[in-house]
C-alpha cells in the first residue's frame, strides 16, 4: 500500500486546497494564460503530481492563439526577458545573444522563449544562442507551433516545482 504522503505530497496539496483565486495565481506564475490557469483550477483536486502535469500539457495543447500571445506578454516582464543573459560567457557571446534577441523580438513579435530542462549551467548560453539562431529561420507559422511547445515544457517544469516545495509559496498562502 502507499502511503497518502508519496502519491499527494504537501504541494498539490497545498495546490489542491488553496481557494479558486490562489490557485488561479499560483498557475499563472507557470504559464501566463489565463485561460490555461482556470482550467486547471477547474479541475481540481488532482489524485496526484502525474495526473497534474497530464492535466497541464492537455491543456497547453489546447491554447488559442490569443492564449499564447498572453503567455508570451507574461513572459516579457518577467525578471530578465533576454532568456541567457545571466549565463556565464564572454561578453562577445552576450552582445551576440542581444542581438539575436532582438531580431527574434522583430521578425515574429514577442520575446523568445525556450526550455532550459536538463541545460547544464555553464552550456545555457550557447543553448539560448544557438537556439534563437536557428529558430530565426522559421516562418511564423512554425515558430508559432516551436514557441507553444516551449512554452508547454517551460509550464510543466515550473508546475513540477511547485508542487514539490516543501514549504508554501507565499501566492499560495491564504489571506484573511
Amino acid at each position: 500500500m502507499t502511503s497518502d504522503r508519496a502519491v499527494y505530497p504537501a504541494g498539490l496539496r497545498r495546490l489542491n486546497d488553496a481557494s479558486p483565486g490562489a490557485a488561479e495565481e499560483a498557475l499563472l506564475a507557470c504559464c501566463g494564460s489565463r485561460r490555461w490557469a482556470i482550467r486547471l483550477t477547474l479541475h481540481r483536486p488532482y489524485p496526484d503530481v502525474p495526473s497534474l502535469l497530464a492535466a497541464a500539457s492537455e491543456a497547453s495543447y489546447d491554447l488559442t492563439a490569443a492564449d499564447l500571445s498572453e503567455a508570451l506578454a507574461d513572459e516579457s516582464v518577467a525578471p530578465e526577458p533576454l532568456l541567457g543573459m545571466r549565463a556565464p560567457g564572454p561578453e562577445a557571446a552576450h552582445t551576440a545573444l542581444r542581438a539575436a534577441h532582438a531580431a527574434y523580438e522583430a521578425r515574429f513579435g514577442h520575446v523568445f522563449v525556450v526550455s532550459l530542462d536538463g541545460c547544464p549551467p555553464e552550456d545555457v548560453l550557447d543553448h539560448v544562442l544557438s537556439s534563437v539562431r536557428a529558430r530565426l529561420e522559421n516562418d511564423p507559422e512554425e515558430e508559432r507551433v516551436v514557441t507553444a511547445e516551449q512554452l508547454r515544457r517551460m509550464a510543466l517544469s515550473r508546475l513540477a516545482h511547485l508542487v514539490a516545495t516543501p514549504h508554501p509559496p507565499d501566492r499560495l498562502v491564504e489571506v484573511n
